[in-house]
């Protein structure tokens, strides 16, 4: 106790210089914590956004992910209904699990034929109800707000596009799109006609759901491959257009119930699936989740080479964008570790220069040099104490400030805005982390004077003028 009530009040002998140090800690355990508050907030909101709509794990045919694209219906799970019943009866998944959906994905032409254009797409059927529970996903309390999924009790044939590919299709007004651009008169005009192979093989579809055209006219055809190799088309009535999160897929999204996208590609044959999505009620289940589904799809699907990935697996721009965080966040706080070392450096070397004759007084009526080590070293303890403690308490009201003026920010590659909040308060992790740091660093800084200190001539100091 008396070593660490001589340190205080050492620290307090020079009101000014100890202030100057602390105020640099404060200004850079600050600054770490917030931007480890902001990068936080960035890995939830990627987390969440990717959970909602594609699960924590998948359940795929074990080359889909590198070769699927190419030929969904060679990859498909044929039995994928008995395995998600399984899954939901199992007694360690059920516990776990919150919504199992199948997932068809396949490329495919859509096009616009009243005004004459068309582009390659990506088309995904999906369950909507399934997606409409998905959706409501929220572990990590980001606030969003997630409407009702339009797809839901909606015709079989109704479907959901990307802005961007409304914007390419020109159906911005028949969506009520705002502020949608719209392509020079000279080329609008120029692309009316409809390829005659094109025409000729919707035109069946077309009069078939001539009837069922919506009052604003919102359609398009979709042209897949069939699982035979023969060509496919479904006339689709487009309920709205929703931003998809990142530009690219945002261009070619086309979202459809799950029924008619297995009609369009296998037609009277049996309908699989090319994903099973599995979400969970807590993202920390994930790893005993994945270990429990390959046991179980050894003993279900023998026959069917099937792997389980998680959301990480399929989505490297995911995992690439937290690595990036992190590695910035390392690089912060080894830059603001470094002016901490300078700063309390000095600051113990000043110190010692002034109380040079105070050591020589101590060493001579009997502290020892691991008494003037020590006594150094706390008060370097103190200052960075002090200091982080003070450096947390500026960063949580910061982002309680921050938090408070509903911003948002556009990230790269994304088509909509995020909430920008600062997850400070609640990330233990974090704060220790640290504060154990910063104070480490604080103590390291003051041992190197501390023991110039102890090392004094006890003659040589009592003299010092």
């Amino acid at each position: 106790m008396t070593t660490w009530s001589l340190a205080v009040r050492n620290l307090l002998r020079n009101r000014r210089r100890s202030l100057a140090t602390l105020l640099a800690m404060c200004i850079g355990a600050a600054a770490i914590l917030i931007f480890g508050g902001y990068s936080t907030n960035i890995k939830y909101s990627m987390q969440t956004s990717y959970v909602r709509t594609g699960g924590h794990l998948q359940i795929q045919h074990k080359d889909y992910y590198l070769f699927g694209s190419g030929n969904p219906t060679a990859y498909g799970i044929a039995n994928y209904k008995q395995l998600m019943e399984a899954i939901l009866k199992d007694s360690v998944l059920r516990n776990m699990v919150a919504v199992v959906s199948p997932t068809l994905q396949f490329g495919g032409i859509a096009g616009n034929f009243s005004a004459g254009v068309s582009r390659t797409v990506i088309g995904t059927g999906i369950v909507a109800s399934d997606l409409n529970l998905m959706r409501q996903w929220n572990e990590f309390d980001v606030p969003l707000d997630v409407p009702h999924f339009i797809l839901d009790g909606a015709a079989p044939d109704a479907a959901i596009i990307g802005i961007g590919l409304a914007r390419v299709l020109q159906l911005c007004m028949p969506l009520g799109i705002q502020d949608c651009p719209q392509p020079v008169a000279e080329i609008q005009a120029a692309g009316k006609a409809i390829p005659a192979d094109i025409a000729l093989l919707t035109e069946t579809e077309n009069k078939s759901t001539a009837a069922k055209a919506t009052p604003n006219g919102a359609r398009i055809e979709l042209l897949a491959g069939h699982s035979k190799g023969t060509p496919n088309v479904a006339a689709l009535t487009i309920l709205q257009a929703e931003g998809q999160g990142f530009k690219e897929y945002d261009d070619v999204a086309v979202i459809m119930q799950l029924a008619q996208a297995q009609q369009l590609l296998y037609g009277r044959s049996d309908p699989k699936a090319t994903s099973i999505m599995i979400q969970l009620q807590r993202s920390a289940q994930l790893p005993a989740a994945a270990a429990r589904l390959k046991i179980l799809l050894q003993s279900l699907a023998p026959d069917q080479p099937l792997a389980v990935l998680d959301f990480e697996m399929l989505n490297p721009f995911y995992v690439q964008t937290i690595q990036l965080f992190d590695t910035m966040f390392g690089f912060i706080f080894t830059l603001i570790g470094a002016i901490v070392l300078f700063t309390v450096t000095n600051t113990m070397n000043t110190a010692v220069v002034e109380r040079t004759v105070e050591i020589g007084t101590l060493r001579a009526i009997g502290l020892r040099r691991a008494g003037i080590r020590q006594l150094f070293v706390t008060e370097g303890i103190l200052v960075g104490f002090v200091g982080a403690i003070s450096g947390a308490l500026l960063a949580l009201l910061v982002a309680f400030i921050v938090n408070r003026l509903d911003l948002t920010w556009l990230p790269p590659g994304s088509s909509e805005p995020l909430p920008l909040i600062l997850r400070i308060w609640g990330e233990a992790k974090m704060l220790v982390g640290t504060t154990l740091g910063l104070v480490t660093i604080a103590a390291a800084s003051a041992w190197w004077p501390a023991y110039r200190a102890a090392r004094l001539n006890v003659v040589d100091a009592l003299r010092h003028a």
